[in-house]
């Protein structure tokens, strides 16, 4: 029987001794005592003596060696090996900070329902790491609930990296658990900015992304998820000269995704977990507040990844989008997202409406946005989603 009050923590790594090392010393100031916690490093067949610097600095580590490596979905592979109720994923180069962990457990206790508690990541540039939908958490620091992860399984490994985390959300989602991230757990993260989108992620992101959404969506969302997500990992791919891996990753999600439909092995995300995750109704109700209100026509800040939303709701309400300002996507003349032009945001800016709003449901890139246009222009911004946790 799992201890109510140990915490098992699993790192998968590979070829990052020294990054390692410094994580692994840290986990001993989380604030739980050495009976009370269990740690598993999951070596993705590290050949730069990872294995034999953690025995020797680390002899109370568990260790899960793997013949090749097998990536952060790795870490799937570790659950047979937890010994406490709780477990906790990280990154290599990721930590809890402060008593986050104490915190992590009183919300579980607090909370029988809740099987995962993600945890806000704070980078060394100052940025804050969250996923592009409310309630799905990051694999560099979540809090699971052991028994909900031998419910309904925990990572599938063959997405190696990239949208792991959204599968296992939504599954716990269907099951009937709660899935949230709370704004008094953190841990820091030193993941190094990325130079480029390079050709593995653009890969990844394209062929998990896909199957994601063939898993867990059906009918018309399924058609518009499916259409945006491809077209998004598309322009991505194509911008930083990634079109070949992107074409490859296409096939082999759709390829994927189909022998999955064969088997008969779809998920569809239940109405109340879609709209946990997705906030379409609750997006609409807001647009139809604004209508209310006198609004009539908009600019979309921010082509994000739930940006169809946004879109939908402003139909539904009967209010004009006139624009989506996006300093990234918009940067190529005259790209389109469904007919609605994409542009600068100082471009934007000059065009003739009534009000901003923050397309973006993940909550840090929501509230940068709005930070950014808050010295643009002096019309009404809404942002519906953006926080900023202080650590």
């Amino acid at each position: 029987m799992s201890d109510p009050f140990g915490v098992s923590f699993v790192i998968a790594t590979y070829n990052r001794r020294n990054v390692l090392l410094e994580t692994l010393g840290r986990l001993a100031d989380c604030g739980l005592d050495r009976s009370k916690m269990q740690t598993i490093v999951v070596n993705n067949a590290s050949d730069d003596g990872t294995a034999v610097a953690i025995c020797e600095h680390f002899p109370d580590v568990d260790i899960l060696a793997l013949s090749e490596n097998r990536g952060p979905s790795a870490k799937a592979l570790a659950l047979p090996e937890t010994r406490f109720r709780y477990t906790v994923f990280l990154d290599d180069d990721s930590w809890p900070l402060g008593d986050s962990v104490t915190r992590m457990i009183d919300h579980f206790e607090r909370t029988p329902s809740l099987a995962a508690a993600g945890f806000i990541a704070h980078l060394p540039s100052g940025q804050i790491e969250c996923s592009a939908l409310p309630g799905v958490f990051i694999g560099c620091g979540v809090g699971l609930r052991t028994e909900a992860l031998r419910k309904v399984g925990s990572y599938d490994e063959r997405f190696f990296m990239a949208a792991e985390e959204y599968d296992l959300a939504f599954r716990l989602a269907n099951a009937g658990y709660l899935v949230r991230d709370f704004d008094d757990l953190h841990v820091r993260h030193l993941k190094a900015p990325q130079a480029r989108y390079r050709g593995t992620l653009a890969y990844y992101d394209t062929r998990n992304n896909l199957v994601v959404a063939c898993r867990y969506l059906t009918g018309r969302w399924l058609r518009v998820y499916l259409a945006d997500w491809i077209q998004r990992y598309a322009w991505l791919s194509s911008s930083s000269g990634n079109g070949g891996a992107f074409a490859r990753g296409l096939a082999a999600g759709l390829w994927w995704a189909a022998c999955e439909r064969l088997a008969g092995r779809e998920e569809p995300l239940s109405p109340r977990a879609f709209e946990r995750f997705f906030r379409v109704q609750e997006i609409e109700y807001r647009m139809r507040d604004l209508r209310d209100a006198g609004v009539r026509r908009i600019i979309l800040a921010s082509l994000g990844k739930n940006v169809f939303a946004f879109r939908h709701g402003a139909e539904q309400a009967g209010i004009e989008l006139i624009a989506i300002a996006d300093d990234g996507f918009g940067s190529i003349e005259n790209r389109r997202y469904r007919g609605t032009p994409i542009v600068p945001t100082v471009e934007a800016m000059r065009m003739d409406f009534h009000a901003v709003v923050v397309s973006n449901t993940s909550f840090a890139h929501a509230y940068q946005a709005r930070g950014r246009l808050a010295s643009m222009t002096d019309r009404p911004i809404h942002d519906w989603f953006g926080r900023w946790p202080e650590p």
